[in-house]
């Protein structure tokens, strides 16, 4: 150890920085890009989470269940976290599941991932089309997909109230774009509650969304991949509320839940999921859609839905798992073929 002796690079002559350089070189190769010789699985999964998100998107068994999955269909899945972006090439693809936001790291890790030729869920696209309300309202509107009637309004906009008052009845719902879980959402019953929500809400967002109230007893979640749906189920409100999520404080609580299997859903309500989710892209959604008199309307899409153990899995057990992860193969299988050798 006496031999050791740290130095700046400055001091190498020419023989050293060029064996300092060979040297860095073989261990970068060595750390970011295994030898495929040495691996036991045909393709690589990274699977971002954060064990510090209070409300994840996946319980720890329903992420073992994913690994689980991954290694019967030879893709080694490892969990990676918020500071392991660097990690990313030594990968074939990316499962994020952490709630992801446009001003977050999740929608960077993305980004990079995509960039890198890795197969990814959620894709960038779909993360900033989904996470942003008015980007979907507008969405919705051009596809003529079936949802409530929305407005999209701007702070400082003039006689606001009346405006809404005149295409939409009281209760409303105002929303900020961004909102997850049931958050920044609040209800109007009447033109005072609606301006102080207004004045509530424009201090988060210069713009928001106002829709029509409607009432039902329960929430369609209806999960898709590639456009076909995988899962459903029925989120009930929280007693005596009307949302199936209520934060109060520190504290969340949450409604209850029926899975059925997707043939028992009404054709309507899969019908306008379907049709939520195809302008948006190919990948994992989350579709909110409230059922009236034999329709269905859509709430919202969501680009990372929850998936866990013993819930949105309910019917479909470890089959839910292996359906998701065989995808991810599909689509690496095609990457790898696709790429030149």
């Amino acid at each position: 150890m006496s031999d050791l002796q740290i130095t700046s690079h400055k001091n190498l002559n020419d023989e050293e920085e060029t064996l300092f350089a060979e040297s860095l070189e073989a261990f970068s190769t060595k750390v970011w890009n295994k030898s495929r010789a040495l691996r036991t699985a045909k393709f690589d999964l990274a699977m971002l989470v954060n064990p510090e998100e209070a409300m994840p998107p996946s319980d720890i068994q329903a992420l073992k269940k994913f690994v689980q999955a991954g290694k019967q269909l030879g893709i080694q899945v490892d969990m990676i976290g918020p500071k392991d972006i660097m990690r990313l090439p030594e990968y074939d693809g990316l499962f994020i599941r952490e709630t992801t936001n446009i001003d977050h790291h999740t929608y960077r890790f993305a980004k990079k991932a995509e960039a890198a030729g890795l197969v990814v869920m959620d894709d960038p696209q779909s993360i900033m089309r989904c996470t942003n309300k008015v980007y979907l309202a507008d969405l919705f509107n051009t596809h003529k997909v079936p949802c409530p009637k929305t407005r999209i309004v701007h702070k400082g906009e003039k006689d606001v109230e009346e405006a809404l008052e005149a295409v939409i009845n009281y209760p409303m719902v105002v929303k900020i774009p961004d909102g997850a879980f049931s958050k920044g959402v609040i209800k109007a019953e009447n033109r005072e509650a609606l301006t102080e929500s207004l004045n509530t809400l424009f201090k988060k967002s210069s713009l928001l969304l106002v829709q029509e109230y409607l009432y039902t007893e329960f929430d369609w979640r209806i999960g898709v991949l590639n456009n076909k749906p995988i899962f459903a189920c029925r989120y009930y409100m929280v007693k005596n509320h009307w949302q199936i999520y209520q934060h109060s404080g520190t504290k969340s609580q949450s409604g209850g839940f029926d899975t059925l299997p997707t043939f028992e859903v009404p054709r309507r309500v899969l019908q306008a999921a379907i049709a939520a989710t195809k302008p948006i892209g190919d990948g994992l959604y989350g579709v909110d859609v409230k059922e009236i008199n034999g329709h269905g309307y859509v709430i919202e899409v969501n680009d990372n839905p929850s998936i866990d153990r013993g819930v949105e899995d309910k019917y479909l057990g470890d089959e839910l798992y292996m359906h998701i992860m065989s995808e991810f193969l599909r689509r690496m299988q095609l990457k790898r073929s696709d790429t030149p050798t």
